[in-house]
């Protein structure tokens, strides 16, 4: 799939295995910035992208920096719509101990690029039954 992309600095979303399928996405940055524990950024790609209808992309946060270095999303998963066509920036968070040094061209997150169907509700008054019911948060033990 072709997706027309504009980089301020050259950086493009890049898969880094064979098998991956998310992109890593990398701070376009003037200077580093250093994100202090409990402290949220907004950190810029320098991208610009052109999603058809019906996509999304979804930016996650890096598994490594997550356990390594606490450093997650703030918003958990962000989308970009296929309408957007502003700078794709990543809002980070340090959930931990240490200040954390982002540097120019850091992989920061990654973007998954899905698929979606819009949703047309159909009001009613009632719910086909299943097994589970209503059964929620722990509802089949630990």
């Amino acid at each position: 799939m072709e997706i027309k992309i504009r980089s301020e600095r050259g950086y493009l979303p890049s898969y880094e295995t064979e098998g991956a399928a998310g992109m890593d996405l990398r701070a376009s940055l003037k200077s580093p910035i250093t994100l202090e524990p409990g402290e949220r950024v907004l950190v810029p790609t320098g991208l610009y992208i052109e999603l058809p209808q019906g996509f999304e992309a979804q930016v996650r946060a890096r598994s490594g920096l997550a356990i390594k270095r606490g450093i997650g999303l703030v918003n958990g998963v962000g989308t970009i719509d296929s309408d957007y066509r502003g700078e794709i920036k990543v809002a980070l968070i340090n959930w931990g101990k240490d200040p954390f040094i982002i540097n120019d061209g850091e992989r920061i997150a990654q973007m998954v690029v899905a698929r979606y169907e819009k949703v047309v509700w159909k009001l009613t008054g009632e719910l086909e039954e299943t097994e589970r019911g209503g059964g929620g948060f722990g509802h089949t033990g630990v």
